[in-house]
């Protein structure tokens, strides 16, 4: 450009001389014209040589340019062609129809012309069509990050093996953080001699140490039922596919004392890019979570808050004390005393349990002269309490403290004590606005911890080896200093809870379900009219052996019903599910029915061998280890069958 520019000044600047000179020539002519003829014809030989030397310079420029642009165009092309980048085009019906040398070599240099983009990945089609800018290619173990030209219909393949590779190597050499806990040992321990609690200290120990071992990883016992572990997130991965076939070892240990209640460990496990202290804390909050849903599990929750659970296979041992029932129900007396109001809630569409433990929890708040509020929506009853609410209309001095969610929201303020009961789920609370906005906020359940929390509770009495919450209001009502005497509809409404969640005392039963019954007996519960309450009528009876009639056995031990297009509600659902245990050889049952046009729901209960709680949480529901249940929306039964029978064989293969 610059050369170009300068040969034009040059050019101009000779033309202007020339012009001068013809012009000087004229005046010489005009007053000596044989001077200005020599003059004349002198500045005509040197025009034509001037012009002659131009016409050969732009010749051989026009060469050496042609030159240039040929050398220029060939090198293009031999970049083009073998540049480490590839490129693919592909027409409209995604038909590869051009690939460059780098992409014929990386591909083992087998032809690919003529075929699909399905060829180098089954999803790249739907990428493309995605409107996706680009996207990530696997071809013979090489990465590529693929550039999308939709006008062009081109794809520009990027060689990033190294990139992935370093990030992999960055990812599998994180740090993660374990909190190992032994669930029974004091309970085991307490009678032991020192040389068998050696014993056992030395057998617990030893096998977690060959674990650590095994997989390569630092542990280290820092208390009598405390380990802490530093792993990576590589071992992490391999822990997972193992699926941490160390709780059974724990479990199975061969010794004689602990075969009749054998120890089992949690552990917490926090992972993720996040500073060593914040592991710490998730490793802490996991192993809390792995507790509350009942110990002998492993609980990871990474920096996201999102939580896996691994395990949880045994029914927990009984462990709770009469000392921490005691002083719960110091610390809720407190809480009431310095409450405006007791507002009270079990879950959306309650049972039994739920029912009597709102009318427990209001007895305990009137034992505080505190006024007490059971939130309650009549529209939302069920036939499995309807009997129960009908006894309590008649009771007005009960019946005047359930209120509606409307007359709930008018009546509470900032020191309002909102007690949820039966569930730690804000999405299945009766009124779930009244619990986001409360400042006080106590939780009373036996379920095992789920990763959905009430936020920010005030006081949490969560007891996943108790056989009802009805139980465990029970005990705090007995040790209120200023107990108020139950009347027969309150009593009769706590035992009807404990003995519909334990099927009669016969699953989750502990002594100390006994005692609250016992307990409740004396203060007036009437059994016969527990007997009314759970009575059904004919049709419900038929329509139950009706749904008996359609189930199939699964995995030898396993009963599944699928019902047909006809809408059942969740007590029937729930009770065939409970009928399907009473079969021999049948270890578990789950019933699939349609609750509404877009819901269906799944019952599903268990012995004890299997865990229906992980089963059913896999399916986006929870419950019990013996008792779950889920509801899906926006599926026809048969999808839902076929997903809980995936669920199930991921189950068993994951036990094996």
């Amino acid at each position: 450009m610059l050369e170009h520019y300068e040969r034009t000044i040059r050019n101009n600047y000779i033309w202007a001389t020339y012009v001068l000179s013809f012009l000087m020539t004229g005046v010489l002519f005009y007053f000596q014209w044989l001077i200005g003829a020599f003059f004349l014809i002198l500045l005509c030989i040197s025009f034509y040589y001037n012009k002659r030397e131009e016409k050969r310079i732009n010749k051989q420029q026009l060469k050496y340019l042609s030159k240039l642009s040929y050398q220029v165009e060939n090198a293009g092309k031999k970049v083009f062609i073998n540049m480490p980048i590839g490129i693919i085009i592909y027409d409209d019906d995604y038909t590869i129809k051009w690939i460059n040398p780098f992409i014929f070599k990386i591909n083992d240099r087998q032809d690919v012309l003529g075929k699909t983009l399905d060829f180098f990945s089954d999803d790249l089609i739907n990428q493309i069509k995605s409107e996706k800018e680009e996207v990530w290619l696997t071809i013979n173990h090489l990465q590529f990050k693929t550039k999308i030209d939709r006008i062009n219909q081109t794809l520009f393949l990027f060689n990033r093996t190294e990139e992935k590779q370093l990030e992999k190597l960055y990812k599998d050499e994180q740090v993660v953080l374990a909190t190992i806990y032994l669930d029974n040992y004091e309970e085991i321990s307490r009678n032991m001699s020192d040389n068998l609690k050696s014993k056992l200290n030395s057998e617990v120990t030893a096998k977690l140490n060959k674990w650590a071992d095994d997989y390569h990883f630092y542990i280290k016992r820092t208390s009598q039922d405390r380990f802490v572990a530093v792993l990576t997130q590589e071992t992490l991965l391999l822990l997972e596919k193992s699926r941490f076939e160390i709780l059974d070892e724990i479990r199975s240990l061969n010794m004689e004392e602990v075969q009749r209640n054998p120890i089992t460990l949690s552990i917490g496990i926090g992972t993720g890019n996040v500073p060593i202290p914040e592991l710490a804390k998730l490793s802490q909050s996991s192993l809390d979570l792995a507790l509350g849903r009942g110990g002998d599990q492993i609980a990871i929750r990474d920096e996201t808050g999102k939580v896996r659970f691994f395990g949880g296979k045994t029914n927990p041992m009984e462990k709770r004390t009469r000392i921490r029932a005691r002083v719960i129900s110091h610390a809720l007396k407190e809480l009431v005393k310095e409450s405006d109001n007791v507002l009270i809630m079990g879950h959306k569409a309650p049972d039994m349990d739920s029912l009597g433990s709102t009318i427990g929890v209001l007895n305990i708040a009137n034992s505080n002269d505190v006024e007490g509020y059971i939130v309650f929506d009549e529209n939302d009853v069920t036939t499995g309490v309807s009997k129960v609410i009908e006894k309590v209309k008649q009771e007005e001095g009960l019946w005047k403290h359930f209120i509606g969610p409307e007359e709930a929201e008018a009546i509470y303020t900032s020191r309002s004590l909102v007690v949820v009961v039966d569930t730690h789920r804000p999405s299945l609370v009766a009124h779930e606005k009244l619990i986001r906005n409360a400042e006080y906020k106590v939780v009373i359940d036996h379920h095992r911890r789920g990763e959905e929390f009430i936020a920010n509770p005030t006081l949490v009495y969560m007891e996943p080896y108790a056989s009802s919450t009805a139980e465990l209001v029970t005990e705090l009502i007995e040790y209120q200093p200023n107990k108020k005497k139950l009347s027969t509809i309150e009593a009769t409404s706590l035992l009807a809870g404990i003995i519909v969640d334990t099927k009669s005392f016969a699953l989750r039963t502990g002594s100390r379900t006994f005692d609250a019954a016992s307990y409740l007996r004396s203060k007036g519960a009437d059994p016969v009219l527990i007997q009314k309450f759970l009575k059904e009528d004919l049709d419900t009876l038929i329509k139950r052996n009706k749904l008996i009639e359609r189930a199939y056995i699964f995995h030898d031990s396993l009963a599944i019903v699928k019902a047909d297009d006809q809408y059942y509600n969740q007590i029937l659902i729930a009770q065939t599910a409970d009928a399907l245990l009473t079969v021999d050889r049948v270890n578990a049952s789950f019933v699939i029915a349609r609750r509404s046009e877009d819901v269906v729901s799944i019952s599903a209960r268990s012995l004890g061998e299997v865990n229906v709680q992980i089963i059913m949480e896999e399916m986006n529901g929870g419950g019990h280890l013996t008792n779950a249940a889920t509801q899906i929306k926006d599926k026809s039964i048969d999808e839902v069958e076929n997903e809980l029978r995936e669920k199930i064989n991921s189950y068993f293969e994951g036990r094996t």
